[in-house]
């Protein structure tokens, strides 16, 4: 699987070089991020690249609403990461059998981690920003769950990120904290 590394500006580097072409090229590529890539580094890359704007219908909210926001110092100060996270469930009996398999973006805060929806754009921006482990649960008789190192295209990247700020209204003007 080719690779596609994520810099904290927003560019693409693909074989150790800048990647200029069309994005779409490497939608299927395992994306992998510099250590000081944050949540901003994700609509840089988006600022970067606007063609992606056309895999999400959210994304011009998303992007109106950064743009908005202050340049830097955007950070909850109990927050220590961001970490996005893949989960496989496994329904089984009693009932029709089913597999589930989706994408998260949470917010880390010493051992716990808290939906994004209890935030507010403007404290997440600039928190660091990582890929995680894939989740696989199982729910039968008894509930086992397991962790894997796991890989993250960069579609599925952007879209779990589009999705996380727009469904669990991050985005939204209102801080209820305040």
């Amino acid at each position: 699987m080719n690779t596609v590394m994520l810099s904290s500006d927003g560019n693409l580097v693909l074989d150790g070089k800048p990647f200029d072409g069309n994005p779409l090229m490497v939608l299927g590529a395992q994306v992998r991020l510099m250590d000081d890539c944050t949540l901003r580094t994700w609509f840089r890359l988006i600022d970067h690249h606007p063609i992606l704007i056309d895999l999400n219908p959210f994304f011009t909210t998303c992007l109106d609403q950064f743009h908005a926001c202050p340049g830097s110092g955007c950070q909850d100060p109990d927050t220590t990461h961001l970490l996005l996270t893949k989960t496989i469930e496994m329904i089984g009996f009693p009932g029709k059998p089913r597999l589930d398999i989706y994408l998260s973006l949470v917010a880390v805060q010493g051992t716990e981690t808290k939906e994004i929806r209890f935030f507010t754009l403007e404290t997440l921006l600039d928190i660091p920003l990582r890929l995680g482990k894939l989740k696989h649960i199982i729910f039968g008789d008894k509930v086992d769950l397991f962790e894997f190192d796991t890989v993250f295209t960069l579609f599925e990247f952007i879209d779990a990120i589009v999705w996380e700020l727009s469904f669990h209204g991050s985005l939204s003007a209102c801080d209820i904290r305040r």
